[in-house]
């Protein structure tokens, strides 16, 4: 079984948000941390960050929902930083509305980069991980997997992804790969407040809305979604595989 600082993770969509955080985290802990983004200049600024506080990071540009993309991205990783045996699944768009207002591009276009990318991109890395006999695949599906009114799509592929996750359990298990899901609840990000802006309601008070449906009575961060993917990567997690982790605030969505 390989030591921490040996091993390399790759997290997609790391440029910002969550990503950035979970990327963090990861390199706290003690991993080589690939920053997978859309564009390669947009994922720098958090392997810059990881880099100016003492661990190691590559940024690459990539889209996930290209399979040439993607196996041009994960060779370099391996040639650059190591065999990749950390995949965290987090890259992800929005393209909200309701059912008769949705196109088939805006449905297309979620399902790409949420399942075809993490389809994709978990097909990629898991040679790498099954050749080490160990391996850790997180997936980021969220409480809109529940449903969620104008997210047909979002839900859809959040809901896809924990249904993947179960699958890849059972078949990656025996070769000492672990597949978990983390399922965010509402979290403090650009996203979140890019919704506030779209349905024109003042960030302040769509906060505050939202933190009254918490149990925890406050909104998440982005370090909380980073602590529960630190959990599923480490090493002593290894008897934890096929789970979804509703990072949420409490037990309901």
């Amino acid at each position: 079984m390989p030591e921490s600082s040996s091993r390399v993770a790759i997290v997609t969509g790391g440029a910002r948000g969550i990503g950035a955080a979970i990327a963090q985290r990861l390199a706290t802990d003690g991993l080589a941390v690939a920053v997978l983004d859309l564009e390669e200049s947009a994922a720098k600024g958090t392997a810059d960050a990881i880099a100016a506080a003492g661990g190691k990071a590559l940024a690459v540009g990539a889209d996930v929902s290209d399979s040439a993309a993607v196996d041009a991205a994960v060779s370099r990783i391996a040639a650059e930083l190591g065999a990749p045996t950390v995949l965290v699944n987090n890259a992800g768009i929005t393209r909200d509305n309701l059912l008769f207002k949705l196109t088939e591009s805006d449905w297309d276009a979620v399902m790409g980069v949420h399942l075809r990318g993490s389809f994709l991109m978990a097909k990629a890395t898991q040679k790498y991980m099954v050749e080490a006999k160990w391996g850790r695949i997180v997936n980021l599906s969220s409480i809109s997997a529940l449903g969620n009114r104008g997210q047909a799509n979002y839900a859809a592929a959040k809901a896809g992804l924990q249904g993947f996750t179960k699958t890849l359990a059972i078949e990656l298990g025996k070769f000492g790969v672990t597949v978990n899901c983390v399922a965010p609840g509402f979290i403090v990000s650009e996203m979140t407040r890019a919704t506030a802006q779209r349905i024109g309601v003042a960030w302040e008070d769509y906060l505050a809305a939202a933190a009254e449906k918490i149990p925890v009575a406050r909104p998440g961060e982005v370090e909380d979604i980073a602590n529960a993917v630190s959990f599923f990567a480490a090493e002593n997690a290894g008897f934890v595989s096929g789970q979804i982790l509703y990072v949420a605030g409490g037990p309901k969505a």
